[in-house]
């Protein structure tokens, strides 16, 4: 009979590795764009980069290639790097995507949450009117995003946890520049929400959800125009030629 186990051989390479450095860059470069501390279509000059982060110009140069595999950077030859600048139409179908991923998720919270869970929700909506109340942006912002994840937990469906993990940080991206607009009123219908599991009541949950991430993406929406971001205008190159050739 042929045994299931591994080989000692190979079972004994198996080792622990150190995150790579590049990783590290990787992440730090997308929280800085997730926060618009780098905003859309701002130019990323790898020396710049590198010295703010402490770092070689090598896991810059191979953060930059993973950021733009993942959208979230444009590599433009013979002009450089540059923080992508999302379209509307590529906003708008996430956060519809959005919508009916956490709608379903809200339903299946009314039915499986714990007392432990609905617990775990009221405070993180108490953490947030606090952030909100001291005008901490990033920490509202974080606290949103963990008030939605922890809804999704307590689905119990682990799928639809995989796909809201997906699109998390770009609802992050999405939602920073608003997170001031919603303000108070975004808080309120947390809390409601929460109500709404608390009570098992899956079809309110759903319908509360809905109406919140819809309404999340409308002020999205209209906060672009109102900055009178149009699409032609976020996807220009920049002016500037392309340097020619060092003469030998």
């Amino acid at each position: 009979m042929q045994s299931n186990e591994l080989p000692k051989e190979l079972a004994a390479r198996r080792i622990d590795r150190p995150v790579p450095l590049r990783e590290h860059v990787y992440q730090a470069m997308q929280e800085l764009i997730i926060s618009r501390r780098l905003a859309p279509g701002q130019h990323l000059v790898e020396s710049e980069l590198a010295q703010m982060l402490g770092v070689s110009r090598q896991p810059v140069r191979e953060a930059l290639q993973w950021l733009n595999n993942e959208g979230w950077v444009d590599l433009r030859p013979g002009y450089g790097a540059f923080v992508h600048a999302p379209t509307q139409d590529e906003a708008d179908q996430l956060l519809a995507v959005r919508s009916l991923l956490e709608s379903e998720s809200a339903r299946l919270a009314a039915v499986h949450a714990d007392a432990e869970g609905i617990a775990r929700l009221r405070d993180l909506n108490r953490q947030g009117i606090e952030a909100l109340a001291s005008d901490d942006v990033d920490t509202a912002v974080a606290l949103n995003a963990a008030v939605h994840r922890c809804v999704t937990e307590l689905s119990g469906n682990k799928v639809l946890l995989d796909f809201a993990t997906q699109v998390d940080r770009r609802v992050r991206w999405y939602y920073t520049p608003i997170a001031r607009q919603r303000g108070e009123q975004s808080w309120q219908e947390h809390a409601k929400l929460i109500d709404a599991i608390e009570n098992r009541d899956a079809d309110a949950a759903a319908r509360i959800m809905k109406e919140h991430t819809e309404r999340t993406r409308k002020s999205y929406l209209e906060q672009r125009v109102e900055d009178g971001e149009d699409d032609q205008q976020l996807i220009a190159l920049p002016t500037r030629r392309r340097r020619k050739a060092a003469k030998a």
